[in-house]
């Protein structure tokens, strides 16, 4: 690995919280960070500000011992008093959060059961609408199969919804599959999701448009002349990734039209993007949405369906579309999206005239990692979430259109933060050996001081890769936090291939995987050696997704980590494409099929080099991950164990997907990685 020359850690820790009422004072921090605190958290989504901008409400996740999951509710606040109230109290998630124009309503998708198990009580996804002002809700649909999702119209007289229907194929096998009818079958069957509307004057239900699509996300313009979708003709979620069309019908004249997809399948860096995100201008004729590439910078289109006019928005710096929350300010002619910008996530707004497009402005100053946002009905108000060095996601409000608008913080989610011991959370820099500059994210103890000594080391990888660790606080099953409140040092490199450090950046991986990226890594690694803040014989490595694959990638590399802890990590690239549910992935950075690029399927995978590995090794995994199915973590787990000698432990979590949903796999997972590297890296004992 080549050395640089200059680690910078830029210490821009937070001392203040901008608008606090007055009556907010400063506890003293005495409280060490645990494991266990993690399930104290309440994490804040679906930021959703009253028409009048008066009130807001979200999403609140808060893990519940008890249902063994986490639980989101709705909350509500009063944006001048900040007095705050809980909305829902069931077992089930809420999600989909909608006011009414009027403010007296919030629609939602909630779930409840009755002893007769009937519709609406089935247990099945209905709309909800709640009274704000008395907390009563009543169920607005009774679907036998429930609502995918639903739109309430912009006069608020109708609730538009998609229902779920089950299509069997009419081939010529089809027959032959409902014979035997006990095997599962590849494909011939389809939930498709019919689109319905409800007259909320008479309660009167007519169906829009049946064709037999599935469609993963619909808008309705303002006058409800046209409706736009997302449809592919299966379910199978590797459709949506190069398979899928932008339809607009025209409620009129009963007529449908797909877009053209050049701007963003033929003349794009690759086939395989996710459209998401629709949203309509309010002269009801614009239509924005986005489209997201595996590898490769995303990309923000507005159409004019009625001339087939598409114009690509213009991104400017370094900056990276952030997901498909993609808004109109109302009342204006700006298209608002997030955009990662250098660990942090800001919201940018771009003029649009005539089809051309103007100036983009960032409408918050500041260090900000924003997360859910929204405007108020004259579009003068804005409400988001925001994750700062002090605390986790909390709403703030500004003012949208100032060009110097200040933020004020209104809620406060997590008042037990208020008396942890936190992190010492900075930016770090560093040149890769190819001269390229790469940060991360370093969190040292409090308290610590350069002239303490070195310290451990964890590298926490992120996932992705088309990602990016933000900076701002984390308390994490996957790291962060609990381990600088036990004495280590902690680096979260934003390696190349990241997001949020120009189009260059994120694609010099494309077909460098389990190369460019290590080095990334390992030079950073080798500067807080350097710098006398880590012990380079004392380090640990771990990451989730493409975490886990970057762990298996670098124990396959380097035996410098004396432990590591690979959560749910790719093995085997041919493996991965022949198995996930999103194989356009593989593709995009192997840049070819199996049979194409053989070569580089050989060298992106750490199977290859596995004979290397000395690295004692934790691996997890969940039982039903379709995104990296359980067969990489067994192929790992028999390589270092019958093969290598290299201690390991294989944890299997059930009936998990992805992500670790249960409370208890949660508390697993942490207080594993935890005891794993005191042993192998602090030689602690392991009962």
């Amino acid at each position: 690995m080549g050395r640089v020359n200059k680690l910078t850690v830029l210490a821009v820790i937070s001392t203040g919280l901008l608008g606090m009422s007055s009556n907010t004072f400063a506890m003293q921090r005495t409280h060490t960070i645990t494991n266990d605190d993690f399930f104290g958290i309440g994490n804040m989504g679906n930021v959703q500000l009253s028409p009048n901008g008066k009130q807001a409400i979200w999403l609140e996740s808060r893990w519940d011992k008890e249902l063994d999951k986490a639980q989101k509710d709705l909350w509500l606040v009063d944006t001048k008093s900040r007095n705050t109230k809980r909305l829902t109290f069931t077992n089930e998630s809420e999600s989909s959060p909608q006011w009414s124009p009027d403010g007296e309503y919030v629609y939602y998708l909630g779930k409840q059961t009755q002893e007769d198990k009937k519709a609406p009580y089935n247990g099945k996804s209905q709309v909800f609408r709640l009274t704000t002002a008395s907390g009563e809700s009543v169920p607005m649909t009774k679907e036998v199969e429930g609502v995918n999702a639903f739109q309430l119209s912009q006069d608020g007289k109708a609730l538009y919804f998609l229902g779920n229907k089950t299509t069997t194929d009419k081939d010529i096998w089809a027959s032959m599959r409902t014979t035997h009818s006990t095997p599962k079958y590849g494909h011939g069957k389809v939930t498709t999701n019919p689109l319905y509307k409800l007259d909320l004057a008479h309660y009167q239900q007519s169906l829009i448009l049946d064709d037999n699509k599935v469609v993963w996300e619909f808008s309705v313009n303002d006058d409800a002349s046209k409706i736009a979708r997302i449809t592919t003709t299966d379910n199978e979620l590797v459709n949506l990734e190069g398979w899928s069309d932008i339809e607009v019908f025209d409620t009129k004249t009963a007529s449908n039209k797909v877009l053209s997809d050049s701007a963003w399948r033929d003349n794009a860096p690759s086939p395989y993007g996710w459209l998401l995100g629709l949203d309509w201008r309010d002269n009801n004729q614009q239509l924005a949405f986005r489209i997201d590439f595996d590898g490769h910078p995303g990309k923000l289109f507005v159409a004019t369906p009625k001339n087939d006019n598409v114009i690509e928005v213009a991104r400017s710096g370094d900056i990276t579309l952030n997901s498909g929350d993609i808004k109109w300010r109302p009342n204006s002619n700006e298209i608002c999206y997030r955009g990662a910008d250098h660990a942090r996530v800001k919201l940018f707004c771009s003029e649009i005239d005539d089809n051309k497009q103007g100036d983009t402005r960032t409408v918050v100053q500041g260090d900000l990692v924003i997360g859910s946002y929204s405007f108020s009905q004259d579009g003068k108000k804005l409400a988001f979430s925001h994750n700062s060095l002090e605390h986790f996601g909390d709403l703030f409000i500004a003012d949208a259109v100032s060009k110097k608008a200040k933020y004020k913080r209104i809620t406060n989610i997590n008042p037990q933060v208020d008396s942890w011991i936190l992190p010492q959370i900075s930016i770090a820099k560093w040149t890769a050996p190819d001269g390229t500059q790469v940060e991360g994210i370093l969190d040292l103890p409090a308290g610590y001081k350069k002239g303490d000594g070195p310290l451990p080391l964890i590298v926490q990888i992120h996932g992705g890769p088309t990602s990016a660790t933000p900076y701002a606080l984390q308390h994490r099953s996957y790291g962060r936090s609990t381990f600088t409140a036990n004495g280590w040092a902690l680096l979260s490199p934003n390696y190349r291939g990241s997001t949020g450090y120009g189009d260059k950046f994120l694609t010099d991986l494309v077909g460098k995987e389990h190369d460019i990226e290590v080095a990334d890594i390992m030079a950073g690694v080798d500067h807080l050696i350097e710098q006398g803040i880590v012990d380079g014989d004392k380090m640990a490595v771990m990451g989730w997704s493409n975490g886990g694959y970057l762990t298996n990638a670098i124990i396959s590399t380097t035996n410098r980590f004396k432990a590591a802890s690979s959560g749910a990590g790719v093995f085997d690239q041919r493996l991965q494409w022949m198995l996930e549910d999103t194989p356009g992935h593989v593709v995009n950075f192997m840049e070819g099929l199996p049979w194409e690029k053989p070569e580089a399927y050989t060298h992106g995978s750490s199977l290859t080099h596995a004979d290397k590995i000395k690295t004692p090794t934790l691996i997890h995994i969940g039982e039903n991950d379709q995104r990296v199915p359980v067969g990489h973590a067994q192929g790992l787990y028999r390589a270092l164990k019958h093969y290598l000698n290299v201690p390991v432990e294989l944890v299997v979590y059930p009936n998990e997907g992805h992500g670790l949903s249960k409370y208890q796999h949660r508390a697993a997972k942490m207080d594993w990685d935890k005891k794993w590297f005191e042993h192998y890296v602090l030689g602690k004992a392991a009962e």
